[in-house]
């Protein structure tokens, strides 16, 4: 395998389609390229590690899927991979993301049939195993091809194992790291308990036997308020057995009174740096301070609580009680896109707007939510999330010579006001180059898209 052949022609090379096999015209490298070691040269590096900083026209220099330095010319063997006009930074973290949904993008919200929740358990009650997989595939791919190395897929149609079994295909397949949080199927009784049999096998078959080695395993729990104790603290208490981590939307609507399941978690002893509230709109002050003091996390989805009339996401209120607050996209199904570079801009837009004042919020607090902060809610915070020697090399390169992106000034304000998905340029995971020259290297996009279209066509017809 050549340098030129790396840096140039990949893409062009005949990509497979995630989980197909390569014809005998296609090199070794159309499964996507990892060398032992390579370093990254010329790039503006925003490391968000504050002992190391930001490092103008430094090098990361990568080995064994791993960070070894960050500083200027670097020495090391293998390739120099160049990123000049470039910025490199940790890959993006979404912190709650319904990866099913992806196989009705854009449907919701246009009638009562089509309304989010309806939308949902209509298409979900009749989901195959196979749905789950091609949802879930192609959120992963369009996942890796805006920047987002992360991602909790808060998988809450798992209606037998053959279904979860689907969905892990998919991550199997396209290879992000993450956790996948074993839910409910749609439309089941609020009186009955998940499957737990099938969680602890999911973690003995999965995730005890390194099936899965970028990700773990978590549970997308039912909170006080929405289902009795009979049903909410035996899955919790569960969950604690397997060592899994618990996440739960919470206080998301003041409709049906739904705004107390944070105070009940706290009074049952359910918030610890193991739990992640999403949404989280309606807080008192207290309810915040005990999440802050419990350790617990927040993800908000400031696009999907617009879109569905929940309200305004509280960044603002959050960030000012020292929660650790984190981003997501939610559901493609009700935003339609998977860019989290927008979710940063409408973050840091409510932060200002709600505060009524332009300096209320920096942008390096907002890369900071997408990228290191990310990683801790997901207990990877000594694993990614900052580009600091040691940690594993989930990287992104964004170009800052693009029309949109340049003339580069401000870095954290470009990333977090101007970036979007189409100027990510380079995307690594775990030591892995994913895309380079703005193409994905191992996926077979179009072949994606098309498996998924007749997915939906045959799921409509049922």
């Amino acid at each position: 395998m050549s340098r030129r052949s790396v840096l140039g022609g990949v893409a062009a090379a005949g990509a497979v389609g995630v989980g197909g096999a390569a014809t005998a015209a296609a090199p070794a490298y159309a499964t996507g390229w990892r060398h032992r070691e390579y370093v990254l040269t010329g790039a503006y590096v925003l490391s968000m590690d504050p002992t190391i900083g930001d490092v103008v026209d430094g090098d990361v220099h990568v080995r064994d899927g791993k960070i070894v330095a960050v500083g200027k010319r670097l020495r090391g063997r293998g390739p120099r991979i160049p990123a000049d006009g470039m910025i490199a930074m940790p890959g993006l973290v979404d912190t709650h993301w319904h990866l099913w949904t992806t196989l009705f993008r854009s449907m919701s919200s246009t009638s009562a049939d089509t309304a989010y929740f309806a939308l949902n358990v209509r298409l979900g009650t009749k989901a195959t195993p196979g749905d789950l997989y091609h949802g879930a595939r192609l959120a992963l791919v369009d996942a890796l091809n805006t920047g987002v190395t992360t991602v909790n897929d808060w998988s809450h149609n798992l209606r037998t194992p053959a279904h979860a079994d689907a969905n892990l295909k998919a991550h199997r397949e396209v290879g992000l790291r993450g956790r996948f949080s074993y839910g409910t199927p749609q439309g089941h009784p609020a009186t009955s308990l998940i499957d737990l049999d099938d969680i602890a096998r999911v973690k003995r078959q999965w995730f005890d036997s390194r099936r899965l080695p970028l990700m773990h395993l978590g549970l997308a729990g039912r909170p006080p308020g929405l289902v009795a104790e009979s049903v909410f603290r035996p899955e919790y208490d569960a969950a604690r057995d397997l060592g899994i981590p618990v996440s739960y939307h919470a206080n998301s609507t003041r409709a049906h009174g739904a705004i107390g399941m944070i105070r009940q978690l706290g009074e049952q002893d359910m918030l610890t740096p193991d739990t992640q509230l999403i949404h989280a709109l309606y807080t008192s002050e207290a309810e915040r301070a005990v999440v802050r003091e419990r350790g617990a996390s927040v993800s908000v989805s400031p696009y999907s609580e617009l879109l569905i009339g929940y309200g305004i996401a509280p960044v603002r209120d959050m960030v000012a009680s020292d929660v650790l607050l984190t981003l997501s996209v939610d559901t493609m199904s009700l935003v339609g896109s998977a860019d989290l570079w927008a979710v940063m801009r409408l973050a840091t837009g409510l932060h200002r707007g709600v505060s009524e004042q332009e300096l209320s919020v920096n942008t390096r607090r907002i890369v900071q939510m997408a990228t290191i902060d990310g990683a801790r809610s997901l207990g990877l915070g000594d694993v990614v999330g900052s580009l600091t020697p040691g940690k594993r090399a989930d990287i992104v390169l964004v170009r800052s010579r693009d029309v949109a992106t340049a003339p580069r000034t401000d870095v954290p304000n470009l990333l977090a006001l101007a970036a979007g998905a189409e100027n990510v340029d380079t995307v690594i995971v775990d030591g892995k180059v994913r895309k380079r020259g703005g193409r994905l290297l191992d996926v077979d996009a179009p072949r994606v898209v098309r498996d998924t279209e007749k997915a939906l066509a045959a799921l409509l017809a049922r």
